[in-house]
């Protein structure tokens, strides 16, 4: 039963997270990058904000930290760098790029978690940072200093994605997905929310432009389905499965993200297939297990002693 909900919580959730990068794209149309980035987490903030007085009495200070730390780490960093990268790269690319989180989870595992391995999920590592280096000279066109670096912040997000992933499967093992989310975004949320109303200028300027209430639809949509909601779910995934499956995830968003960008009127090379299956099969070998490999062998055997 579990095995069921965790592929349907995966699929569900490839079909959301591969639209982020296209409502992202559409979101700067109307707000600067780090509007964007800092909104994201308030709007979700203020979705979830009913529920953090059920909610905060399971947690005491060190779950506190901990949250607030996942929070800064998973959330307002890669939300920021999604946006600021999307200044100057496709929604497409972003989402490609996305597809490199399964590799830090397992680096990131292995380094600070104690995760095992083997050579060929090492090599496979190897394998997908490569396909993602060729992805970006590809997208490059001639201006690759710029496209590199704000490619860079893309994969620095990955890392960032990872590290989030490692820290909820290990630290938080106690506390259910829902609460995660809704007090991750209290806790990150709120200072965000002040600074908003304080320090900002977003807010007069929505309602004295009203142009910009369609930027904010999409904004809403992003963090309300694509933040709040999705993350939940994707809380749970991390609970009934492994980090590594959770962030495989990512694998299959490019194509979503790609379909997006191509319907946008974003360009399209053919190379960026080849470099993205690198990716997958460099994914596809961090995620090997012997027992697979061993199981298959022994059926092929079999098959042919039968023969």
């Amino acid at each position: 039963m579990k095995g069921a909900i965790s592929w349907l919580i995966l699929f569900a959730l490839v079909l959301t997270w591969g639209s982020s990068f296209i409502l992202i794209k559409r979101s700067l149309l109307y707000f600067s990058s780090d509007e964007v980035g800092i909104l994201r987490i308030v709007i979700t903030f203020l979705f979830l904000s009913p529920l953090v007085f059920v909610k905060i009495k399971k947690i005491n200070f060190k779950t506190g930290l901990i949250l607030f730390i996942a929070g800064i780490i998973g959330s307002v960093m890669p939300s920021w760098l999604f946006a600021t990268a999307q200044t100057h790269i496709g929604s497409s690319l972003a989402g490609t790029l996305n597809s490199l989180t399964p590799l830090f989870t397992l680096i990131i595992g292995i380094l600070f978690f104690k995760l095992k391995t083997r050579w060929y999920n090492v090599l496979g590592v190897l394998i997908g940072l490569g396909g993602a280096v060729g992805l970006i000279m590809a997208n490059s066109s001639g201006g690759f200093d710029i496209n590199f670096k704000y490619s860079t912040l893309v994969i620095i997000a990955t890392i960032c994605y990872a590290i989030n992933v490692n820290i909820i499967k290990v630290h938080l093992k106690d506390l259910d997905s829902l609460s995660i989310t809704v007090l991750t975004f209290f806790l990150v949320g709120f200072p965000l929310f002040m600074f908003t109303l304080l320090f900002m200028d977003t807010v007069p300027e929505i309602i004295s432009q009203p142009e910009k209430i369609k930027g904010l639809g999409y904004l809403s949509i992003l963090s309300i389905v694509g933040t709040g909601l999705a993350l939940i779910a994707f809380n749970k995934l991390i609970k009934i499965s492994s980090p590594v499956f959770a962030s495989s995830v990512t694998y299959l968003i490019p194509v979503v993200a790609i379909a997006w960008g191509i319907l946008d009127g974003e360009m399209f090379k053919f190379s960026y297939v080849l470099w993205f299956m690198l990716i997958l099969f460099g994914v596809f070998l961090v995620n090997a297990k012997p027992g697979i490999n061993l199981n298959i062998s022994s059926k092929l055997l079999f098959s042919r002693r039968k023969k």
